[in-house]
């Protein structure tokens, strides 16, 4: 009975990242494009898109520390997902620069804060299961390519403002399916005496966020402008969904192969090796925007660029947070990775997408991965690089 509930419980932590991904594979994609056909600049597109970046800064910290405090994380999954559905609702009615810099910035202080505590109900549920991680974030890799596929096509027959409607739906559903999540029994650790700063400011802490922080900067480009890139070199919107689906089918293969890439190679290893492929992915996409074989071969780098690399990073993070501060752990994680980084690499972006063209973006954006690969190599030492105290690759 007990195998049985934990599948179970399993179904619903896979069926809540599924639609979770699903909202981010429609809007990571096509709400650049929806934001340029509302005739927005691409500068003014990298501030409003950078508004989501800059609320995980301090958004998902809040909630992270309010899960830890109380013990509970359905609670605030469910209102984050309820408030968050309520902000999308204004944007049907926002219209011009300042309307929708209001809206979008509300709307992001709760959307941005789903995930992390989402991860960290997850990472909870497998510290007491036979769990993997893993094999629940896949499902979020099937919702995106999904979302990403369906929606080029949808909007290639029924226009950009078939993307709201759908965008709605998906709130909703997700709003919903946060009633079939529970939460976990938290087991007290060996380091819950430790105050948060003290994990934070150790110099390992501090070189693997730095690191991530570089590698989302230039994943930042990449999810503000891609579309808007290829759209501009003469791609269909249906062009640009597969595009994009290629590069997480090829997420979703690395993360099955992730227990046996674990069980060969250190975490740190799984990080350099992910930072470099990020440099020849970013130069790539620079250099051959006109050749679809060689596009075809840089978004399969997304397995590593963030397949391997989240895997890694997420691994580590948990063996540096754990117990009390687990949620807040991934939550500072998702606030100097994706909030810090994402922020600099979506306004960088769209000032030098406006100024330089998207090819000489691209190319630069490829600087950032290179300077995590310094970063990480020097300054990342790690005492236990495979073991995962949470099983979560087993």
């Amino acid at each position: 009975m007990k195998a049985g509930l934990h599948h179970v419980l399993h179904f619903r932590l896979s069926r809540f990242y599924f639609v979770y991904y699903f909202f981010v594979g429609a809007f990571v994609p096509y709400w650049g494009l929806y934001l340029k056909s509302e005739e927005f600049s691409p500068a003014d597109i990298g501030i409003l898109m950078s508004l989501f970046q800059i609320s995980r800064i301090f958004s998902p910290n809040f909630w992270g520390w309010l899960a830890d405090h109380t013990g509970q994380r359905i609670k605030w999954i469910r209102l984050t997902a309820f408030l968050g559905l309520c902000g999308f609702t204004a944007v049907f009615w926002a219209h011009g620069f300042f309307w929708l810099f209001f809206v979008m910035a509300a709307l992001s202080i709760f959307t941005s804060s789903t995930l992390p505590l989402a991860e960290s109900l997850t990472l909870a549920h497998l510290a007491t299961t036979n769990g993997h991680y893993s094999r629940i974030r896949m499902w979020g890799s099937l919702g995106f390519i999904v979302a990403a596929v369906v929606l080029g096509f949808l909007i290639d027959l029924a226009g950009i403002a078939s993307l709201l409607w759908f965008l709605l739906g998906v709130q909703i559903t997700l709003f919903l399916l946060s009633y079939t999540l529970q939460d976990p029994k938290i087991e007290p650790h060996a380091q819950d005496h430790f105050s948060i700063w003290e994990v934070i400011k150790q110099p390992n802490v501090i070189a693997l966020l730095v690191g991530c922080s570089l590698m989302v900067t230039a994943h930042g480009v990449l999810y503000n402008f891609y579309s808007i890139y290829l759209s501009d070199q003469g791609y269909s919107k249906g062009m640009i969904g597969l595009l994009w689906a290629v590069g997480v089918i090829c997420e979703i293969g690395i993360f099955m192969l992730m227990p046996k890439i674990m069980a060969r190679l250190s975490l740190k290893n799984i990080l350099l090796i992910s930072l470099f492929l990020a440099v020849i992915r970013f130069s790539m996409i620079g250099l051959a925007v006109d050749n679809i074989w060689l596009l075809i071969i840089a978004q399969s780098l997304h397995a590593a660029t963030f397949g391997s690399f989240h895997a890694a990073s997420v691994e580590v993070i948990s063996q540096f947070f754990n117990g009390r501060h687990q949620a807040r752990g991934q939550a500072i994680y998702n606030s100097v990775a994706y909030g810090i980084g994402g922020t600099i690499g979506g306004i960088l972006g769209g000032y030098s997408l406006q100024y330089l063209g998207g090819q000489q973006t691209f190319m630069l954006s490829a600087i950032f991965p290179l300077l995590g690969l310094l970063v990480i190599g020097l300054g990342l030492k790690l005492k236990n690089n495979n073991k995962s105290p949470q099983g979560m690759f087993r």
